[in-house]
C-alpha cells in the first residue's frame, strides 16, 4: 500500500492511500504541531509486526475515526498515542513510555503488545527521520512511504 502525505497550508494535509486493490481514498489530516497521525501509525507499524489501523486500510477498511479492529489494532492506536505523547511533550526514558502505554491499554481495557527497548529506540529513529523529511517539505510538497 501507498501512502502519499501532502502538506498543506490550513488547518489539514491530506493522505492519499493507494491499495493494490485500486481502492483509493484521500483523507484529511488535522495538523496538530507534529507529524500526522497516520504517518505516527506508519513509523509504528512499520517497524513492529503487529496489525494496526494501516493494516486493516490494506485489508479494505475505510480510512476512517471510526474504524475499529481486534485486540492488537486497538493496541497499537494506544501506541500511536503515546509516541504522539512524546512527541509533543518531550523524550522520557523508554521505560516511562511503556509505563504510560500499558497505563493506557488497561485504561480501555485490553492487552498490550509486547514491545521491547530496542522497538522504541526504532520507532524513534523512524519518527525522527520522518519528522525531518516533513519539516522540510514545502506547501503543497509530498512524502511518499510504502507499507
Amino acid at each position: 500500500m501507498k501512502l502519499t502525505f501532502t502538506k498543506r497550508d490550513g488547518k489539514y494535509d491530506d493522505l492519499l492511500i493507494e491499495r493494490s486493490t485500486g481502492r483509493d481514498e484521500t483523507i484529511r489530516c488535522p495538523k496538530q504541531g507534529i507529524i500526522p497521525h497516520d504517518m505516527v501509525h506508519f513509523a509504528v507499524e512499520s517497524t513492529l509486526v503487529h496489525r494496526g489501523f494501516l493494516t486493516l486500510v490494506a485489508d479494505g477498511n475505510a480510512a476512517a475515526f471510526a474504524t475499529k479492529g481486534g485486540e492488537s489494532e486497538e493496541a497499537i492506536e494506544r501506541l500511536v498515542e503515546t509516541f504522539q505523547a512524546e512527541m509533543w511533550g518531550g523524550r522520557v526514558p523508554g521505560s516511562d513510555l511503556l509505563a504510560t502505554y500499558e497505563h493506557a491499554c488497561d485504561a480501555h481495557g485490553h492487552t498490550a503488545v509486547d514491545v521491547t527497548a530496542e522497538d522504541i529506540e526504532r520507532i524513534r529513529a523512524a519518527i525522527d527521520a520522518l519528522t525531518d523529511e516533513w519539516n522540510n517539505l514545502p506547501i503543497n510538497g509530498t512524502l511518499v512511504v510504502e507499507l
